[in-house]
């Protein structure tokens, strides 16, 4: 070999080295997508950069899937390579759980971690069939472990749209599981009591949830008639107050407490019912009335009011009625038009990308000017009407009435009430119900303008309820009698991280990412086209190299 070609050799040897040895040192990863999918949000960084010890984390997207799944696991690997890249101690393994040895001990974990598979349809050469897979993943950290779901239900989605909006929640989906496994809890929430909340087994498995999250304790107002100052300092050691669909008045003295709590910055969530329903004794039949707290004044001066009606939304839930006796009884479902199925058009953190929200016999919200920020977070379709009280709610006239308005088509000249808000954010500095008021009693920190502060207010109590098995709560949303999951937990988890601002993991939700799919029908359709092309192409160019190469070869050693 020629001695100047060696040189060369040994060069690019030596250049190829230094390469290498350059490249264990400094770590770089690029990321070209227009959406920046592959960057993580500044929040997600900070969640996991505290981590000292190994998070392990077994992910159980292996397996055979369609096309959509595929993505949603390649995405999934990209995501949790990008951690592991920030993060070296995060380590993650995927696992088909069907097949590694313990399956059972593995199956059984699941059902206790309520790690439901979940039924996709896959369709391939115009066949339809079901398939379950498990889109969880198990992460562990020192001694905690926690459940992170990979897969977002959502009601009228097809698989390429669920898959969709998964992927552009598993940034959140991962980072939310690393933020319970390392944050300490800190932030301590009050569940009030003694205005005839929703008893303990109705709201069990929100409180649930929430407690891995923050410190949870129950609080009672009582004690406001007597030491009505030691009352309010103790509600101000909490961070956080929901009042849970209270059905007894407010006095006053609970009012200013409560009043004086968000004047000194504290936040509150009110799930609120501005009507009731009652049997009436003499007829026996089932009227809708306004429903007194004594709190309009006081939502009034912060600016809005719940008023005392119902919306009757066509966009709704079903309702389910027996019909016949005993055993000849059949379940059936009716469109039900006091169940409006929420959702919003903005892009708000607490609101994007959930499931639609339902509510039971909700009323409307009224937004007032005055310099508070309010935003509507969730409000019902176009299609709506509004009904004043007294009502009587006849399933006999309204099951009728509703099927012959699915059939037929909403009367414009009644449905014409347009969207109507049920849930509203309130942000900033908040004036004081009390101000030129008569206190119920001495204060010597009155305060009539509050420090900047948030609030929301939801104009149905029974949002944050959830059904009973016996008497074992069923997981909140979930509708046992249609088998239907709406998103009442996500929007309520999400409004109570925001409202305390935690550690602004909730903003990486409003992160999109456009993910393009195949057609299914396009691709059936052509198939065989793209078969022979990829299967004759690269032959066709490999002939027609071959004829030039022998051609030019030809012309060459023949002069």
């Amino acid at each position: 070999m020629h001695k100047k070609t060696i040189q060369h050799i040994i060069v690019l040897l030596i250049v190829f080295i230094l390469v290498n040895v350059v490249a264990s040192y400094v770590y770089k990863r690029f990321d070209l997508t227009q959406d920046q999918r592959y960057t993580l949000s500044e929040a997600a960084k900070e969640t996991v950069a505290t981590a000292k010890s190994p998070i392990v984390i077994d992910v159980f997207l292996e397996g055979n899937f369609p096309p959509e799944f595929n993505r949603l696991q390649s995405e999934t690997k990209q995501l949790l390579e990008e951690f592991s890249a920030y993060n070296p101690n995060i380590k993650f393994e995927f696992i088909n759980p069907l097949e590694v040895d313990n399956a059972q001990a593995l199956q059984q974990e699941f059902a206790q971690r309520n790690m439901n598979g979940a039924q996709i349809e896959v369709r391939e050469n115009g066949k339809v069939s079901t398939e379950t897979v498990f889109p969880w993943a198990l992460a562990y950290y020192n001694d905690k472990s926690v459940a992170i779901p990979l897969l977002k239900n959502q009601l009228g989605t097809s698989t390429e749209e669920r898959v969709t909006n998964s992927i552009q929640n598993l940034e959140y989906a991962f980072a939310d599981g690393f933020n319970k496994l390392i944050t300490p809890k800190k932030r301590k929430v009050a569940v009030l009591k003694g205005n005839q909340e929703l008893a303990d087994r109705y709201v069990a498995n929100f409180l649930s949830t929430l407690k891995d999250y923050y410190f949870l304790a129950p609080f009672t107002l009582d004690s406001a008639a007597v030491a009505p100052n030691k009352t309010l300092q103790q509600l101000q050691t909490f961070d956080l107050v929901i009042a849970a669909k209270p059905t007894q008045a407010f006095s006053d003295s609970e009012k200013y407490i409560l009043d004086q709590y968000i004047m000194n910055g504290g936040r509150s969530l009110w799930l609120i019912d501005a009507t009731e329903n009652k049997i009436d004794s003499i007829s026996g039949k089932t009227f809708a009335f306004g429903k007194e707290l004594n709190l309009n004044d006081f939502f009034f001066k912060y600016g809005l009011r719940v008023n005392p009606n119902l919306v009757k939304d066509v966009y709704s839930a079903p309702i389910v009625l027996a019909q016949g006796s005993e055993q000849n009884s059949q379940y059936n479902r009716y469109p039900w038009f006091f169940s409006p199925l929420t959702s919003s058009a903005n892009n708000h953190p607490i609101v994007t990308n959930i499931e639609a929200v339902k509510f039971d016999y909700a009323s409307t919200i009224d937004t007032l000017p005055n310099s508070v920020k309010k935003t509507v977070l969730l409000s019902t379709s176009p299609i709506t009407q509004v009904i004043g009280l007294p009502y009587e709610i006849d399933l006999d006239q309204e099951i009728p009435d509703n099927l012959q308005i699915v059939n037929q088509g909403p009367d414009p000249n009644r449905f014409n009430a347009g969207e109507k808000p049920l849930a509203v954010l309130l942000e900033g500095e908040i004036p004081s119900a009390f101000t030129n008021r008569i206190k119920p009693f001495s204060n010597s920190e009155d305060k009539k303008l509050s420090t900047s502060t948030k609030m929301v207010v939801i104009s149905d109590g029974d949002v944050i309820k959830n059904q009973l098995d016996g008497n074992r709560p069923l997981e909140l949303g979930f509708d046992k009698f249609t088998q239907a999951f709406y998103g009442n937990k996500e929007f309520l988890l999400n409004t109570v991280n925001y409202l305390l601002d935690d550690s602004g993991l909730i903003n990486i939700r409003t992160k999109k990412i456009a993910i393009p799919f195949l057609d299914p029908q396009k691709t059936a359709e052509q198939r065989t086209q793209w078969q022979l092309i990829n299967l004759l192409l690269p032959l066709g160019l490999l002939a027609i190299f071959g004829f030039a190469f022998q051609y030019f070869r030809k012309r060459k050693y023949t002069r």
